[in-house]
């Protein structure tokens, strides 16, 4: 389709949930292990994609040069332009910032049009959809509009990057299969965050 296409993976509750930080392990230790984590799921999605003909690449803010490139800013955008995939791992490589915030950091250098959080709701919705069958769903929405609600879909440090940089966010549905293609063809899915 002629799009670059570059992922921030997550899985960086696999530790940070009940197994870490409800036993009383130290924050940055479990943001650590979950850095970790992103690297595994990385790893797993370029084999997934590499045995399908997709030329892809894994960059890692924590360097493990046996399993994955370092995040070095030129050399992703290189991997993009020569039309690889570039799967982001291990976040920003530092404690206390969520994988949301690596993704919109990432954007950010490298000069990507717009970050797309596939999640598993198809869109930002004024309360929880799987609590309150009546919860109402969001088109569009401002990056001040949804810090003022004070929504979770996506983390406030992320969505105050891309506010500060002029980039828009589209929320949609990860498990939706035509969800991202339509996206991708300029088609109405999800919800739109721009300012």
């Amino acid at each position: 389709m002629g799009v670059e296409v570059a992922i921030v993976i997550g899985a960086g509750n696999l530790w940070r949930g009940k197994q870490g930080l409800e036993r009383g392990m130290d924050r940055a230790t479990a943001d650590y292990m979950g850095m970790l984590g992103t690297v595994m799921n990385a790893m797993a999605l370029m084999d997934a994609l590499e045995r399908t003909g997709v030329f892809t690449r894994v960059l890692s803010a924590v360097e493990m040069r046996a399993v994955a490139e370092p995040y070095i800013r030129r050399r992703a955008i290189r991997h993009l332009e020569k039309g690889r995939v570039v799967i982001f791992s291990a976040g920003t490589g530092n404690p206390f910032f969520s994988t949301d915030t690596a993704a919109a950091l990432r954007a950010m250098e490298i000069g990507a049009e717009v970050v797309i959080k596939a999640t598993k709701v198809d869109g930002i919705y004024d309360s929880d959809p799987k609590k309150n069958p009546h919860a109402e769903k969001f088109d569009r929405m401002t990056h001040i509009d949804f810090l003022n609600r004070r929504l979770t879909v996506m983390d406030s440090t992320a969505v105050t990057l891309c506010m500060e940089n002029n980039m828009p966010i589209l929320v949609l549905n990860l498990w939706d299969p035509s969800a991202l293609i339509s996206a991708l063809k300029g088609g109405k899915v999800g919800t739109l965050v721009s300012s």
